[in-house]
């Protein structure tokens, strides 16, 4: 895979120290930012959170940044006053790494939940990225295995779009496999980009990318702990804040990128072997069609059918309509990879066949779902439900 460019102003690198069971896999990442970069975070709605989300919601938005620590393979959630003693002895020993305050840090950490982050190891981890500090192509891909945990492959992606002359760069990290479900965030990620932006331009920008990208994907349907979505902007590429048409254009790149990211995680699922691809349509509002493709994309009987190449539609128009959004099912129709199956309410013939083999021969299925009580519409991805998921999660710990 081709990488896309480390925007300007920022430098980054992975470190392996022996958190995860494989000792020579990165776990420790540190993303620099050369001068002060305005950042930007939306963080998951779970009550029961890390101690990092705590302490990066505090300080997004502000543009003073200076350096992301990340952690992989322990979450470091409910764990006490120990815990939050350890994030922030992270950011301090991040920042001292660059320079900086701890106050210009901030920090993630993803994995098991429950134990103690092996501070040791950690500190050998920051001292050790810290040396390896780069902009090429192997510090980003180091970068991105840094982040992992159950992943079979880094998630990055990148965009450069030209604003008022000049090439502006927007590159994300992500990271993502288990439990997964919507309501920002999902997962963990960074988002690096040498336009500047105002604080508040930065975090309206990351909201509005997130609802269409991160807010609307679903492996299991279990929100984590630990969702943190940083976006960090260096400024190097204009000289002034973006506003108008440029801060437009720039909005349009940065939803691309989040929403290739995003879709990567699904397709990733623990065990998956589909990716499912929701559009719903004909809606009243974008949040019911998002509901709507909520409710399917999560159906464990819709994910199983699909895993077994079974066009059973009947799963998929019965999950809509417990879905909690009243629709008039005489104007419902249903298409699964172009093959018209349900159309105004009622069965139509088709090829159950043809529709098998298709699903079957191709990693993404596509799903339609189109009502007759409006015009709004929404995108979804979620992972089908395989035996593999079942076996990995129930041997997680042990």
């Amino acid at each position: 895979m081709k990488l896309p460019a480390v925007p300007q102003g920022f430098r980054l690198a992975g470190a392996a120290c022996g958190i995860k069971s494989d000792p020579n896999r990165e776990d420790v990442t540190l993303i620099v930012c050369e001068d002060e970069a305005v950042a930007a975070g939306v963080y998951t709605t779970n009550l029961v959170h890390a101690s990092a989300v705590a302490l990066n919601r505090a300080k997004t938005p502000f543009e003073s940044c200076r350096v992301v620590v990340v952690s992989s393979g322990n979450a470091n959630t409910c764990t006490g006053e120990r815990g939050g003693r350890d994030s922030r002895e992270m950011l301090e020993l991040a920042a001292a790494a660059c320079g900086a305050r701890a106050d210009q840090a901030l920090v993630m950490s993803t994995g098991i939940i429950g134990v103690f982050l092996p501070m040791d190891k950690v500190r050998a981890g920051i001292a050790a990225a810290a040396t390896k500090l780069g902009c090429d192509d192997a510090a980003l891909a180091s970068a991105a295995r840094g982040f992992t945990t159950t992943d079979k492959f880094e998630k990055v992606a990148g965009r450069v779009v030209e604003i008022s002359g000049a090439e502006v760069r927007i590159t994300g990290i992500a990271k993502g496999a288990g439990m997964i479900a919507p309501n920002m965030a999902t997962m963990l990620a960074t988002i690096m980009t040498d336009a500047s932006l105002t604080p508040d331009d930065a975090q309206a920008s990351l909201r509005q990318a997130a609802d269409v990208s991160f807010n609307a994907i679903s492996v299991d349907g279990h929100m984590s702990t630990s969702d943190t979505v940083l976006l960090l902007a260096s400024g190097r590429q204009s000289a002034a804040p973006l506003a108008g048409e440029d801060l437009a254009t720039f909005q349009r790149a940065l939803d691309e990128v989040c929403v290739e990211l995003a879709k990567m995680i699904p397709a990733d699922g623990e065990g998956a072997s589909h990716l499912i691809a929701l559009h719903v349509r004909g809606c009243r509002t974008q949040p019911e069609a998002q509901q709507i493709a909520r409710k399917v994309g999560e159906s464990a009987l819709v994910k199983t059918a699909i895993a077994g190449s079974d066009p059973n539609w009947g799963r998929i128009v019965s999950a809509a309509g417990q879905a909690g959004v009243p629709f008039d099912p005489a104007g419902m129709s249903l298409a699964m990879n172009g093959h018209t199956i349900f159309q105004d309410g009622e069965p139509v013939p088709f090829d159950a066949a043809a529709v098998s083999a298709s699903i079957k021969g191709r990693p993404e299925t596509l799903v339609e779902l189109t009502f007759s009580e409006g015009t709004a519409e929404t995108r979804f991805w979620a992972s089908d439900l395989t035996v593999d998921y079942v076996v990995f999660n129930s041997e997680y710990t042990t």
